[in-house]
């Protein structure tokens, strides 16, 4: 390829002086970096802003040769605020990135989303329109000006999607960007529904019952382990045996509200749900102050009427700081190599590598006296240079706290702090949190059990709104189609979350609307995050259970594409909702979508046994819908995740039979697994859009 191809009219000659926003907030643009770069494919990167706002832009134009007339528009999960994380890094490597974009045939644009890290803007203030699709747009277009300039046109068609808080913004990109946008692929998002044009911010459910997940976790203790092993395969399939009437009660309505049956384990090892409680924590105590005091002081609150279930985990002291860690010390530090340490660290390592901050002080280690729940706790700082900042614990280990907090405290973390310094340690409002859902009821009919004739069994506050980054309710009216992907396994978007767009686009265009530019695919066994980033169970690692769901994505855009320009009607998943689950069909021509379905063979009851040295056989069945072939079949006996056996297949298969065999040599619970690779084309060799599934069964080795 020739690298200068791109260089059509030449870098200096790129201008943006005669662009005129079209949202009256952005001052004119301005460029301060523009040149050519060779990975992952020559292109032109041109980064800038707004005069007067806090909105960034990266922008990459790929060479002539691959240019196919299309815009795309990642959309960054969580609260956004950087415009540098799609084109390299740990976020492009599992997203697709830029790479994905110039496959795609187009140029590929990023936003801040109007501030800079977990910030405002200090002019805006806390305009969810801004954060949720204004800024975002605007950038779309001074990118569609620099691509006339550069391509000799504007591109046809835009496609913006994203997950997460990515999911949750990428649908009022395409509600208020008419004109910008042809198509969206959100996946892994959630909210609620408000008419077309409202300025409110958000009031979401889910984070009033991360809460509840948060207190079963606290509630079973050591006996969580018996609850993730009742419901994995082979598993007794009732979670509540042995637990107390608190307990089960407590735990039964985390399932009603939705959590994802044998997702369990991520109960143990929450991230992106405790993240957002060290966010948005301030907020809730300033806006639902009467909540946070009246359920320790007022009669049908469970902190004044029942306080046995919280005052023996309650915390409130002042302790000195010992030191200060930062994200590199707990990276790269052989004394911070244990487990359990880095277990803990983890949110707050990957954090900092992702925004490229593995220096900023991120955990603090203080003498705490024992007992009492840590997680979740206030970091209050009473002395020294940060005095006032309060942030958050994400995770502890070994007295030490690992911290997160909301706008200035988020960027500076624990900056300023040093040894000797006070700081006080609170979970009162933690604990509130815990019973947060009884009181703040959607109107969600997942919400029904905690109401008797229509009104709430407990005194009720309204659903708390969420951080003004988060944007705008959906509405549902767009011009263009839509493609919506969520995962029957996430557990910080839980399943239910994946029905609100659809509601959403029926109440704003009606049933034919629906039909005619609206999709839903379910990703069977996937997680908001990849299987890579859920930390292992002790004979199970997240390869072993989950699959990765990009390939999925990228399908998935591949068919938007295809059903914008050419009309081409992609397939939906068949599906129902049933008592807070979402069931799918067994077979795959009534399922449809494009994910393979897998079983394996397995008695009743599903727990196979075997004896060490004996040769175990196992047999799956899979087969793959819409016109997939199967490309793969791997196995996976020790529970690593890594699938060292494969079967040799033919090609063009889309319904096969496959065995497994193996020799165990030391006893224990395994989980043998089995994924499964579709692909569109069915191409043996494939390593894009490979479409996985996996299937498992519990082996007893004496």
């Amino acid at each position: 390829m020739n690298r200068n191809s791109i260089l059509q009219i030449g870098p200096d000659l790129v201008e943006v002086s005669t662009y005129i926003p079209q949202d009256s907030y952005f001052g004119r643009p301005y460029i301060d970096r523009d040149e050519i770069r060779d990975a992952p494919g020559v292109h032109r990167n041109i980064h800038g802003g707004f005069e007067n706002a806090d909105t960034r832009f990266n922008f990459y134009f790929p060479a002539i040769e691959v240019y196919g007339g299309r815009m795309f528009q990642p959309m960054e999960g969580g609260h956004a605020g950087h415009e540098n994380i799609f084109g390299e890094g740990p976020v492009a490597e599992i997203s697709g990135g830029m790479a994905m974009a110039f496959r795609m045939g187009g140029y590929m644009v990023e936003s801040n989303c109007g501030h800079i890290g977990d910030d405002i803007d200090e002019r805006a203030g806390p305009d969810p329109t801004l954060y949720g699709y204004r800024a975002a747009i605007e950038s779309a277009r001074l990118s569609r000006h620099l691509a006339k300039q550069i391509y000799g046109a504007e591109p046809a068609n835009g496609y913006v999607y994203g997950g997460s808080g990515g999911g949750r913004r990428s649908p009022a990109c395409i509600e208020y960007g008419s004109g910008v946008y042809t198509g969206a692929l959100p996946y892994h998002g959630g909210g609620n529904i408000a008419d077309h044009g409202t300025r409110s911010r958000v009031r979401s459910e889910q984070p009033v019952h991360f809460g509840l997940m948060f207190n079963v976790r606290r509630l079973l203790g050591n006996r969580l382990p018996g609850v993730i092993d009742a419901m994995q395969p082979g598993g007794s399939g009732n979670p509540f045996e042995g637990l107390t009437v608190h307990q089960r009660e407590e735990l039964a309505n985390l399932y009603r509200l939705g959590f994802p049956r044998g997702a369990e384990f991520m109960m143990s090892q929450p991230f992106g749900q405790i993240w957002l409680w060290t966010s948005i924590a301030d907020m809730l105590l300033e806006e639902d102050e009467d909540y946070f005091s009246g359920f320790w002081s007022k009669s049908g609150y469970i902190g004044h009427d029942e306080p046995q279930w919280v005052k023996p985990d309650l915390i409130d002291t002042e302790v000195s700081v010992k030191r200060v860690l930062t994200a590199r010390d707990l990276k790269e530090n052989p004394e911070f190599a244990d487990a359990a340490i880095q277990a803990a660290a983890y949110p707050a390592i990957f954090i900092a590598t992702l925004n490229h901050t593995l220096d900023l002080p991120m955990a603090l280690e203080v003498d705490l006296p024992a007992g009492g729940y840590r997680q979740g706790a206030s970091v209050y700082m009473q002395s020294g240079a940060a005095r006032g900042r309060r942030l958050y614990a994400m995770a502890e280990a070994s007295d030490m706290l690992f911290c997160d907090g909301r706008g200035e405290a988020n960027l500076e973390r624990l900056t300023g702090v040093v040894p000797g310094d006070r700081v006080r340690i609170d979970n009162r409002a933690f604990l509130a949190y815990c019973y947060y859902y009884k009181y703040h009821l959607s109107e969600e009919p997942i919400c029904d059990f905690l109401r008797v004739d229509g009104q709430p069994i407990f005194p009720q506050h309204d659903v708390p709104l969420a951080s003004p980054l988060m944007g705008v309710p959906y509405s549902g009216q767009f011009d263009g189609k839509v493609m919506w992907i969520h995962a029957t396994h996430d557990t910080s978007l839980w399943p239910p979350q994946g029905l609100s767009y659809h509601r959403a686009v029926e109440h704003a265009q009606g049933k034919a609307g629906l039909r005619d530019s609206f999709r839903i695919r379910w990703t069977e066994n996937a997680e908001h995050t990849p299987p890579n980033m859920v930390p292992p169970q002790p004979n199970r690692s997240g390869a072993n259970w989950l699959v990765n769901s990009q390939g999925i994505i990228e399908q998935s855009l591949a068919d938007l594409i295809d059903w914008v320009e050419n009309g081409v009607e992609p397939a939906g998943t068949s599906f129902a909702f049933v008592d807070g689950k979402i069931v799918l069909p067994p077979d795959a021509a009534e399922r449809g979508g494009i994910q393979p379905v897998v079983h394996i063979a397995s008695p009743a009851g599903g727990e196979l046994k075997t004896k060490v040295g004996e040769n175990v056989e196992l047999m799956a069945s899979a087969e793959a819908p819409s016109g997939g072939k199967i490309i793969a079949v791997e196995w996976d006996f020790d529970g690593k995740g890594v699938y060292p056996l494969s079967n040799d297949i033919a090609a063009g298969q889309s319904h096969l039979e496959a065995r497994g065999q193996h020799v165990f040599d030391a006893p224990g619970i395994y989980f043998p697994s089995v994924r499964v690779t579709a692909h569109r084309d069915g191409d043996l060799g494939a390593k894009q859009r490979r479409l996985e599934n996996v299937a498992s069964v519990r082996l007893v080795v004496s």
